[in-house]
This record gives structure tokens, sequence and C-alpha cells, in this order.
């Protein structure tokens, strides 16, 4: 059974009195488990898509369908609550919280999302931090780490509350190419062992590789699909 369903999706912004289409009847299908990358130039619509996906934003008209819930219908609050049980977000520019240590950076979603007893905390946490090997610099502080090793604590904090699904915004690109590929390869190692969906955008053609599902946007369009060892356009 999918995971994700977007059946024909559009979204249209306003600006003044002209209509601009980000994304023009778009539909795909993404099983658990699966490491996928959207790909395009900038301004094809590859964040508008991330953020209907992650109920930051509505579909103009389509149906986005995750872990069974149409999340074109919740509200608000509803979207914040189906956030914090099912998805977890990795940002390029990693959105760590500087007065935090990569401790206790790792630990917030459970405390401001899911309020998770301590004990379970400690435990979720020292897991991931072992799991992207970043134990020994848990007290630290984001600015005494190295871009790398941020978006390892990154990767930690979007798998803490054991989500579905993770979606990562152009995640290696404020890094340099041999950590990018670093980072990549974690998400991976994170996939196969908590079976969790990994959908990244970017536009790096270097790291489009290493995705196993690769959709082309342009325009607001799906151009085509590739799959690891056969292309499959449509």
């Amino acid at each position: 059974m999918s995971l994700l369903i977007a059946d024909q999706i559009g979204k249209n912004y306003q600006v003044g009195e002209v209509v601009i289409p980000a994304l023009r009847g778009v539909s795909f299908e993404i099983d658990p488990a699966s490491f996928v990358s959207f790909i395009g130039p900038s301004g094809s619509g590859k964040t508008t898509l991330l953020n209907l996906i992650g109920c930051l934003d509505k579909p103009t008209s389509g149906r986005i369908t995750v872990a069974g819930a149409d999340v074109g219908t919740l509200d608000r609050k509803q979207g914040a609550t189906f956030r914090g049980a099912n998805i977890g977000f990795i940002f390029q520019d990693f959105n760590l919280l500087p007065v935090l240590t990569v401790y206790e950076n790792i630990e917030y979603p459970l405390l401001m999302v899911q309020k998770v007893p301590s004990g379970e905390r400690r435990k979720r946490v020292s897991a991931l931090l072992e799991a992207v090997g970043m134990a020994d610099q848990k007290d630290k502080y984001p600015d005494q780490i190295s871009g790398g090793q941020k978006q390892r604590v990154a990767v930690a904090r979007a798998l803490v509350t054991n989500p579905k699904l993770v979606l990562a915004d152009e995640p290696t690109a404020n890094l340099d190419h041999k950590t990018a590929y670093m980072v990549l390869e974690l998400m991976k190692k994170m996939r196969n062992e908590f079976k969790t969906t990994f959908i990244f955008s970017t536009h790096d053609q270097k790291i489009v590789g290493e995705a196993e599902i690769i959709y082309m946007l342009e325009d607001g369009e799906l151009k085509g699909k590739e799959i690891k060892g056969g292309k499959n356009n449509g």
C-alpha cells in the first residue's frame, strides 16, 4: 500500500491580479521505505510540493494522501498534530536552535510536539546520537560543530519522533561535495534501519544518482520518472 498518493495536484499563487501556477496536475505514488528525489531547476515547484506534502500549505486542486490521511483537508491545528506524528523535516540551513546543545536539539520535538516521558526521550535521543555518529558531540552547541555535523544532527532530529516520512528540502545545498555524499549515505542507512521514507528535493545533478527513484519537475509539471536501473517516463 502506498504511503503517499498525489492525485492531479495543482497549486496557484495570487500576486495582485495575476495567478501564478506553481504546480500543474502532478500525480505520483510513493511506497513505504522509499528513497526519492524530486529534481528540477529553481522555480520548478519542488519546494511547493514538499510544503503541500508536509501540511505547510494546501493544494488549489487535486488531492494528497499521506499515511491514509487527506492532508489537504486538515486545518492548521490538525495539520500540526499530523506532522508531529508522521512527518520529519530536514532543511538546507539546518534550522538548529543555537541556544540548545546537540542533544537538546534532537530532543526538542519530543518535548514540544509529542510530550514523550523523560526516560523514553533519553532512550531515543541516545540511540540516534550513536546512529549518526554524534554521541561524542552531544554537549556542544551548533556554532561549535561543522556544517556536516549540523546536518547529521538535523537528520537525527527529523527521525526522533519515529516519522513515517522525512522531507528534505535541498538538504545538501550548504555542504561540500564529499560531505553531501556522506549525509546522503547516512539518510540511506537511517532509511534501512527505521524503514522511513525519505523524499528530498535538489537541483544538484551530482547527487541525483544517490536516489533510488527520481521525479523530474519543470515549470510545475511532472516531466518524467527514473528508477535506479532503468527509466520510466510518465
